[in-house]
């Protein structure tokens, strides 16, 4: 059977995050984690792109619209927490969502 996962690879060109102003916010709701930052992209997520962060020993995912995107009902963030929110209550393989993605300065997640 071939390996299903979407694994996190290299960012594509073209999509990265803006890391000197991501890392301080994050480090401001993380303060305990001291070790580095380490940023990667799963390549499957062209919909919405989609990042896995460490901080230290803490494992984040990031979603965002792709860049340079107008039609905001067709990336709408907040609709996807919300429905993620609750199915990660009936179904706990679904992912768990923390508040603190839905306050994260659009100035950290440039949008060119």
């Amino acid at each position: 059977m071939s390996d299903l996962l979407d694994h996190p690879t290299a960012i594509r060109s073209g999509e990265e995050l803006d890391l000197a102003k991501l890392e301080p916010y994050l480090r401001s709701h993380f303060p305990d984690e001291t070790g580095p930052l380490q940023i990667r992209q799963f390549p499957s997520g062209h919909s919405n792109l989609t990042y896995s962060l460490h901080l230290g020993a803490r494992e984040l995912v990031l979603r965002r619209p792709p860049f340079g995107s107008k039609v905001k009902s067709a990336h709408d963030m907040s609709r996807e927490f919300r429905v993620l929110s609750k199915l990660h209550l009936a179904y706990s393989p679904a992912p768990k969502c923390s508040s603190i993605a839905m306050t994260i300065p659009s100035s950290a997640l440039p949008s060119t």
